[in-house]
């Protein structure tokens, strides 16, 4: 392994945007490839490093949507446009969107997990016709707890868009639900040859995948991502091990075929 893969490198951030309380995209300086569904890790000297999903990508940006719920996100929480933060990668294996090209495409995304399909939703979203009908699914706890507000309105004018939330209070007049819901009444030309992604708690991509097979999906027209246990992001601590399957280097993002035999 080249010895360059071990080594931060320091990038400014170029913006910061808030969605909720503890979860917040940063925009970090970045010039190079890098595919939606892989990450980086991010690091701050004396606190330790932590794996961030790639949510966005520019031209010299890449966009990290980071949840505050340890010592280290604790942390990069207390920088601000024009710090820097250490990163290194890009690591992993992402989505590549020629797998989705003329296709019918069903994304469905739970909670945080809109962040690594969102490189994809934005491309068939500016691209749409580069692809056949599309549905995104994407499904929170609360109306409080929904990401990327903003886009969920540009994407709403592109594609079939199903937004909708576990439980809600008085005055919401969204959709309420779990994503499952919304499985059965797709509206799909030729299932057997529509792609799908599913991204999310492990609970939920289980059952998502199951309607999807039941409403005629073939195993191998759907990816999943798997992101637990994710540490040293170079297959060398072990921590993120499945089987023979190493998630940082051989994931995080899987063909179902393969992704279905992890039992985590």
């Amino acid at each position: 392994m080249k010895g360059q893969e071990y080594a931060p490198f320091l990038s400014k951030i170029v913006k910061v945007k808030k969605h909720t309380e503890i979860e917040y995209t940063f925009s970090m300086e970045y010039f190079g490839d890098v595919k939606p569904g892989q990450f980086f890790e991010v690091s701050i000297p004396k606190y330790g490093e932590a794996p961030i999903s790639v949510s966005g990508i520019g031209p010299d940006y890449v966009d990290l949507t980071i949840r505050r719920v340890g010592r280290v996100t604790g942390e990069v929480f207390e920088r601000y446009e024009g710090d820097s933060l250490f990163m290194r990668g890009p690591y992993g294996n992402g989505f590549d969107v020629d797998d989705y090209k003329d296709s019918e495409l069903v994304i469905i995304a739970g909670g945080t997990g809109v962040s690594p399909v969102r490189g994809v939703v934005e491309y068939f979203s500016h691209h749409p016709g580069e692809r056949k009908g599309m549905t995104l699914i994407a499904g929170f706890k609360s109306p409080g707890d929904i990401l990327f507000q903003a886009d969920f309105k540009e994407w709403d004018k592109t594609m079939d868009l199903i937004l909708t939330v576990d439980g809600a209070e008085d005055g919401y007049g969204g959709r309420v639900g779990l994503v499952t819901k919304y499985i059965p009444d797709l509206d799909l030309k030729d299932a057997p040859s529509a792609k799908a992604i599913v991204v999310g708690p492990p609970a939920m991509m289980r059952f998502s995948v199951k309607g999807l097979l039941e409403r005629g999906f073939l195993e191998e027209n759907i990816w999943v991502s798997y992101e637990r246990k994710m540490c040293c992001g170079i297959g060398k601590c072990g921590h993120c091990r499945i089987g023979d399957k190493y998630v940082c280097v051989d994931g995080p993002v899987f063909p179902y075929t393969v992704g279905k035999n992890l039992l985590d």
